[in-house]
C-alpha cells in the first residue's frame, strides 16, 4: 500500500530533491528528439535498452520514417533491421507499427497530450506516457523507471517494487512542478553514482539521505516486454 505523506517524510523529500536540483541543474531527457512523435518512438524502443543506443538509430529511423502516417506504411521486417541493436526488436516493431496506426486512424497522426490517451496506444505503458507527457508537452509525469525506481527506495522515499505504487508514493512527496525534472535528476544519479549492482556509496553526495548506505543492494533485472 502506497504510504502516505507525513511532514517528516515531506520535508525529507525536499532536502532530497533539493540536493539533487543542485548536483544535477541541467539534467534533461537524454533521448534524443524534435517533436512528441519521436520522443515516442524513442521511448518505446528504450525498454530495456540504453538511450546511447537508442540515438543511434533513431536518425535512420526518423529519416526514413518521419511521422504518424509515413510509420503506418513501415515493412515489418525493414522496420525490424533498423531498431534491431535495441533489443526486442520483433515486439517493438509490431507496437510502434501499429501505434502509429492508431495515431493516424484515431488522434488525426498528431500525439496525445494526456495519459489516458496514451496509456491506450500498443506498446505504450505509464512510463513511456509520463516522459512523453513531461518533456514533449510540459504536463507534470512522474516516471518511474527502474533507476527510479531503485534509488526511491534506497532514499528511503517509497517501499513498493511496482512502479504504479511507487509513482503514487513520490506523487504525494513532491509538487506536480517538480515531477519531470526529478525524474530526470534521479537517472542521472542513478546512471553516474548510484549504480543498482555495485553503487559508489563513498562518492555519492547524497549518502545522507540514504538508509542504505554502503549496502550494495541487488536488483532484479526485468525481462518481460511489457509497456512501460
Amino acid at each position: 500500500m502506497p504510504r502516505s505523506a507525513t511532514p517528516t517524510r515531506l520535508e525529507a523529500a525536499q532536502r532530497i530533491s533539493l540536493a539533487l536540483a543542485k548536483l544535477y541543474p541541467d539534467a534533461h531527457c537524454a533521448l534524443v528528439h524534435t517533436n512528441p512523435f519521436q520522443l515516442l518512438v524513442a521511448t518505446i524502443l528504450s525498454a530495456q535498452c540504453t538511450d546511447k543506443t537508442v540515438n543511434k538509430v533513431t536518425p535512420s529511423l526518423f529519416k526514413q520514417y518521419p511521422d504518424p502516417k509515413a510509420m503506418t506504411q513501415a515493412n515489418l521486417t525493414d522496420l525490424e533491421a533498423i531498431i534491431k541493436p535495441t533489443g526486442f526488436y520483433h515486439n517493438k516493431a509490431k507496437n510502434i507499427i501499429a501505434c502509429a496506426q492508431t495515431l493516424v486512424k484515431e488522434h488525426h497522426g498528431k500525439v496525445p497530450a494526456s495519459l489516458e490517451a496514451l496509456t491506450q496506444l500498443p506498446g505504450v505503458g505509464r512510463k513511456t506516457a509520463n516522459v512523453v507527457l513531461g518533456d514533449a508537452f510540459n504536463i507534470p509525469g512522474m516516471v518511474v523507471d527502474t533507476h527510479i525506481g531503485r534509488l526511491s527506495r534506497r532514499l528511503g522515499l517509497t517501499k513498493q517494487t511496482d512502479p504504479v505504487k511507487v509513482e503514487q508514493d513520490l506523487m504525494k512527496l513532491f509538487p506536480p512542478e517538480e515531477w519531470t525534472k526529478l525524474g530526470h535528476r534521479l537517472i542521472f544519479h542513478g546512471r553516474q553514482v548510484c549504480d543498482a549492482r555495485k553503487p559508489r556509496c563513498g562518492e555519492c553526495t547524497m549518502r545522507e539521505f540514504c538508509p542504505k548506505v554502503g549496502v550494495k543492494e541487488r536488483e532484479p533485472v526485468a525481462r518481460s516486454q511489457k509497456p512501460e
